[in-house]
């Protein structure tokens, strides 16, 4: 169990998939800049935290802005949305008749992408909510905003385990201060930190590996 003053970022989880790099960046380094992308997530997520809304419809309940923490994995943050659907297994709510499951859901900016990095911060999500409700959470939903469109995401073994094992590395890189080095990609260029974070990294190649890496960024 950590202590509060140990808890890292949940949001986190989303970084630490994508780059690690960019995760020490902005929570060890507190180094931060804002691009078109991030300013575009920032206007979706205010949306979707708004806590003065709150929807009751006959078999869902939402609920937004919902703040969350788990002492297991040493992380604290907010969910966008959480929806509660009446069903056989649940919660009880007060004021409400029945059990009702809670569903996280998680909005993005823009597509479904192809690595876990949405996923796992959705599943850290779902594992704080079932230590604090002390029910199990099995699925939850992305929605991105550039098709409007839900991706459900099962809270499987595979995908719990990927959020422990990268908790464990985030709180030991946090401990010992450390920001890794890692090789540059396509990726590197739509990122709001490039020009904090290349100039450092490239530091590390001679003129001849730097030049390597750019023809074959413009392949």
């Amino acid at each position: 169990m950590y202590s509060e003053s140990d808890y890292l970022k949940l949001s986190g989880l989303q970084h630490f998939s994508f780059c690690r790099r960019q995760w020490a960046l902005i929570h060890i380094e507190d180094q931060w800049a804002d691009n078109l992308h991030t300013v575009e997530g920032d206007i979706l997520h205010k949306r979707a935290h708004d806590e003065t809304i709150r929807e009751n419809r006959k078999d869902l309940i939402i609920v937004r802005g919902i703040r969350l923490s788990s002492a297991k994995l040493g992380v604290s943050g907010q969910c966008d949305i959480l929806e509660f659907h009446h069903a056989a297994t649940g919660i009880p709510l007060e004021g409400h008749e029945g059990l009702w499951l809670p569903f996280p859901v998680e909005y993005k900016r823009g597509t479904s992408k192809q690595i876990d990095a949405d996923r796992l911060q959705l599943c850290g999500q779902a594992m704080c909510l079932e230590e604090m409700l002390c029910c199990d959470i099995p699925e939850g939903a992305l929605f991105y905003g550039e098709t409007h469109r839900r991706e459900k995401v099962f809270f499987d073994k595979e995908l719990r385990c990927k959020v422990e094992k990268n908790l464990i590395e985030m709180h030991e890189l946090y401990r010992k201060g450390h920001t890794p080095k890692v090789k540059r990609t396509k990726a590197c260029n739509a990122c709001s930190l490039k020009d904090i974070c290349l100039p450092k990294l490239m530091k590390k190649y001679s003129a001849s590996e730097y030049l390597s890496i750019a023809i074959k960024e413009d392949i």
